[in-house]
């Protein structure tokens, strides 16, 4: 099927999530297509957000916004899409309120949720539901041309039932925390529900791109787990993806995907995670470099991270200082380390920073030379 796509020529990013060693870390960052390029503003103009996601030449130029921008400096493009598309194809309402975000009308109050039922007995038909995710992937792939792979994700189990239950973002999660500490049982039944349809949906993205390049998947409220709690309502899950899509991808005749995860705030969870199958560890500015290196290089693991998004915001000083910590501590960047943000791109962040913190990536990690 990779014939349909013209020839991957920068797999550095591949290589590097394999262990190999190569000439320099590559590096991309999370959020990178998105409202601090005043180009993104111009594409999306009065769209709705999911209307952009919903609309695969919309998200395939956006997604293809900052390859363009900063050509040459970075090694992947990421799909324009978000983590809520999966809530939405299990039958929840989600709409993109301004100045606020993502809410939900109707979430579920607890297992006695009318909806509950419904969304668990759902049949979800990923490719019918998300067709036109697949449609705006394999559109950015042949857009591509080839220059960089594209990378897919979707949300972690979750913190997808963080959103489901809570109606959108918060910041006391008293209703997952009733969830999962009130309704433990029926918490886990939807949790295994969406990790399910987690699995099918990142193997459709790969179908879609013959080879999407790697696949992300983002536990972004993993940190309001205690240790214990992140063991019986996150690692499992996040398990079960790591270790079914493999074998699902092999039902549809694709080859594996290098697979990074992403537990934001889950610094406890480090050595954890490197235990699973996914090949890279997706890392936030609570790590320090030396040392989270020195334990995924135990256990040969790739680090994806993690610079604090709001060094961007700052002096071109304090830039160079955060990048040179993180090429001191991720051995030097020749193996084992993706160069990335701990998070993704914050709001006002001028595109000119961002382009700096590439440029000292390259600089100080020798490229070129």
């Amino acid at each position: 099927m990779g014939s349909r796509f013209p020839e991957l020529r920068n797999d550095l990013l591949l290589r590097t999530a394999r262990g190999e060693k190569v000439e320099r870390p590559p590096m991309w960052v999370m959020r990178q297509a998105g409202r601090y390029l005043p180009e993104y503003h111009e594409v999306k103009g009065n769209r709705d957000f999911f209307e952009c996601c919903r609309t695969p030449s919309v998200a395939c130029a956006l997604t293809l916004q900052p390859i363009e921008r900063y050509a040459g400096l970075i090694d992947a493009a990421i799909i324009f899409s978000d983590i809520l598309v999966i809530p939405q194809a299990m039958g929840m309402e989600v709409v993109m309120v301004d100045k606020k975000g993502p809410h939900f009308p109707h979430p579920l109050t607890g297992p006695e949720d009318p909806q509950f039922a419904r969304v668990m007995a759902r049949d979800v038909d990923v490719r019918a539901e998300l067709g036109y995710v697949f449609e705006a992937v394999t559109l950015t792939r042949r857009r591509l041309e080839g220059r960089v792979p594209l990378i897919g994700f979707c949300g972690a189990p979750w913190t997808l039932l963080c959103y489901m239950v809570e109606g959108g973002g918060t910041k006391l999660f008293k209703e997952a925390k009733t969830w999962v500490f009130k309704h433990g049982e029926a918490s886990g039944k939807l949790l295994q529900k969406i990790a399910e349809v987690c699995v099918e949906y990142l193997a459709q993205k790969v179908v879609a791109g013959a080879q999407v390049g790697m696949i992300q998947v983002f536990d972004s409220w993993a940190g309001e787990l205690s240790p214990a709690s992140f063991k019986q309502f996150a690692l499992p899950y996040l398990t079960y993806i790591s270790d079914n899509l493999p074998r699902r991808l092999s039902e549809l005749g694709e080859q594996p995907v290098p697979m990074t995860v992403f537990a934001k705030g889950a610094w406890y969870a480090l050595e954890d995670l490197c235990k699973t199958t996914y090949d890279v560890i997706g890392l936030d500015w609570l790590h320090d470099p030396a040392q989270a290196y020195e334990v995924a290089q135990r256990y040969s693991k790739t680090l994806q991270g993690n610079a604090d998004p709001g060094v961007l915001y700052g002096s071109h000083e304090s830039i160079s200082a955060v990048v040179e910590n993180m090429v001191s501590g991720f051995g030097g960047g020749r193996q084992g380390w993706i160069a990335n943000l701990g998070h993704g791109i914050t709001p006002f962040v001028n595109p000119d920073d961002l382009k700096f913190f590439f440029e000292e990536i390259h600089r100080q990690t020798g490229a070129g030379r």
